[in-house]
């Protein structure tokens, strides 16, 4: 870094520069002071005027006491429609929840009587099949009609 110059404070300027600032600043509050005197709000002038004392303090209190008791009732009335309706809206949820699962139940219901009429059908099917099968296998079995056969009884044949 370069070399540098320290010049040295004159005291005069120094002083000088701190007495105008003290000096601005009290001139500054004097014309605080004075506006604040120039616009200071004058004297309130109201024209004389009876407040109230139409009725007894007795009859005040009791509209007062009315006027509480009312909104107490008012307050419990609000609160029991807010309650109903909210019950209602939960009854209604609970209600569309209930057709929305008897609807399910319906389905499954219908769904299981087809699975069970297919069933029922598959099971007729397969009983005639087997049927048919084991006519055809008695049919072939068996010795024609028109001729007459004579079983030999022997020594093998045993009676039971």
């Amino acid at each position: 870094v370069g070399p540098y110059v320290v010049v040295t404070p004159s005291e005069t300027r120094r002083k000088q520069l701190q007495q105008s600032k003290f000096s601005f600043a009290k001139k500054e509050l004097d014309d605080l002071e004075q506006w604040k005197k120039e616009h200071r709000p004058g004297p309130i002038m109201l024209v004389p005027q009876r407040l109230g004392g139409n009725k007894s303090e007795a009859q005040v209190r009791q509209n007062q006491q009315m006027i509480l008791m009312q909104s107490k009732y008012q307050k419990k009335c609000k609160r029991e429609e807010y309650v109903k309706a909210k019950k209602a809206v939960e009854e209604a949820e609970i209600l569309k929840k209930k057709a929305i699962q008897r609807e399910k139940a319906e389905r499954l219901e219908v769904k299981k009587r087809q699975e069970e009429m297919q069933r029922r059908e598959m099971l007729l099917e397969d009983q005639k099949y087997k049927t048919n099968e084991l006519l055809n296998r008695l049919d072939v079995g068996l010795p024609k009609s028109d001729s007459c056969q004579i079983a030999n009884p022997g020594p093998e044949s045993t009676a039971w």
